[in-house]
């Protein structure tokens, strides 16, 4: 119930990448929420798309049994991975008391590393 009244900043980690490089169709990304008192939470968007598009290329690579699954942690499945979606599910999820049930609590993260 504290996160709802608490300001919070959200990073995007492909807000990072080359310009063109984001397609919000298809894609994956990380999102960090920061909250005023400092606590970050982490969760990856997915759309939709993009799950089949890594189910295709690991049939050709091999990975996760040739295509025959998939997994990611703190996993949110978006028909869009664009910072409106992103922001729109972030707020929902805190309205609804489910943000700390989906996204998990993390510790400093340098993704610059």
């Amino acid at each position: 119930m504290f996160m709802q009244k608490m300001p919070y900043s959200i990073w995007i980690e492909a807000e990072q990448w080359a310009e063109g490089e984001w397609n919000i169709h298809d894609d994956n990304t990380n999102a960090i929420v920061t909250f005023e008192d400092g606590a970050r939470w982490i969760a990856s968007f997915f759309t939709y798309r993009n799950i089949q598009t890594l189910a295709e290329k690991n049939k050709h690579t091999g990975e996760c049994l040739h295509g025959h699954y998939f997994w990611g942690s703190d996993m949110i499945l978006v028909d869009e991975c664009s910072r409106n979606r992103i922001e729109e599910v972030i707020k929902h999820l805190i309205i609804k008391s489910d943000f700390e049930t989906i996204f998990n609590k993390c510790e400093e993260i340098d993704w610059d590393e």
